[in-house]
């Protein structure tokens, strides 16, 4: 490769957002390629995760890792080949899986990346089904929610990248499932091809009296990764002992004060201590020991058809910001990647 001839594309973060994201919170600057040195891979980015803890990473608020600084490349776990290597353990034309980030090229240490079959048919799944949204529904609900055949699991962003993996295995053990998303389209395709008994859309303006519905024998399992109203509506349904498995809170990624309304901090205690529930937050990072075990569950699902997948891929690096922007809103149907280059 001629760096001379090749132009690397960074997309930086301009400016800490002041509530939901805006194209101006995004900067794009472009130079040459950086040069690997010792123990490092030059990288070419293929394809690109776009997941709603990046909107946390733009603030400046406390959180489970370090805020981005102003003027840093934006984070994502991306499908990289490698362009030139100098550690041993890697060669041109690997692919690997890599933190790299909004860009086309990237320089990182050997030690950080992970070697992916070359030949498999679907790379992009490494950040999805196969990647950490697949190992965070696994985790979340078998480690945490313990689902028992026959009770019911209420999951939301039903079709999402996580929720709609949460749906399947949850049939998969014998559960009635219940999703909750935004959307008729989306519902439909949650029972018609994920399997869910019911999907509920949270748009629908009679939605908590729908969901109580929906869920006859209350709630055993409520996977929770929106917040907000959606949550509102499911906990007063759960039963006693129920397991609720917290991943996200989409709804409040945002909030630049806190909403209006009642305070249900007592309410929510209150159910906590009377039905015995258990709620537990999960950062997928401190579970990679279950990697394995996912590995091979997952793949002999997918093999054997019981577990099936939706990816909305957007073409082209510079579709990241609008479509990190989209999804935070809930615009995405599926797990959401960006093709950066052909492999």
């Amino acid at each position: 490769m001629s760096e001379s001839a090749v132009v690397n594309r960074r997309i930086l973060l301009a400016r800490r957002p002041d509530g939901p994201p805006v194209p101006e919170d995004f900067k794009t600057v472009k130079e040459p390629p950086p040069a690997p040195r010792a123990g490092q891979a030059l990288l070419r980015t293929l394809y690109l995760s776009l997941d709603p803890y990046m909107r946390g990473r733009m603030s400046e608020a406390a959180s489970y890792v370090e805020p981005l600084a102003l003027g840093d490349t934006m984070c994502g776990q991306t499908v990289s080949r490698v362009v030139q290597s100098n550690d041993a353990r890697f060669k041109a034309g690997d692919l690997v899986l890599a933190n790299s980030g909004w860009q086309d090229y990237a320089v990182e240490s050997a030690s950080t990346l992970t070697k992916l079959d070359a030949a498999m048919p679907r790379p992009s799944y490494a950040l999805g089904l196969l990647g950490m949204p697949g190992l965070t529904a696994y985790v979340g609900l078998l480690d945490i929610g313990q689902p028992k055949s026959g009770e019911t699991v209420v999951v939301t962003a039903a079709t999402g990248a996580v929720g709609s993996v949460v749906g399947q295995i949850a049939k998969l053990k014998g559960c009635r499932t219940v999703g909750i998303a935004g959307g008729a389209e989306k519902c439909a395709f949650a029972v018609r091809t994920l399997g869910y008994d019911a999907c509920i859309d949270h748009h629908a303006p009679d939605f908590p009296q729908l969901l109580a519905r929906a869920c006859p024998k209350g709630i055993d399992v409520y996977f929770e990764s929106v917040g907000g109203s959606v949550m509102e509506a499911a906990w007063p349904l759960l039963n006693v002992h129920a397991r609720v498995p917290l991943c996200g809170l989409v709804a409040y990624y945002s909030l630049k004060s806190l909403p209006a309304g009642p305070d249900h901090v007592p309410v929510l205690l209150r159910q906590l201590l009377v039905k015995r529930m258990k709620v537990q937050g999960f950062i997928i990072f401190e579970h990679l020991d279950r990697q394995a075990d996912f590995l091979r569950d997952m793949s002999g699902w997918v093999r054997d058809g019981k577990v099936k997948y939706r990816e909305e891929v957007l073409e082209g690096l510079e579709r990241a910001p609008a479509g990190l922007i989209g999804m935070l809103r809930g615009d995405n149907f599926g797990k959401l990647v960006v093709k950066v280059a052909d492999g």
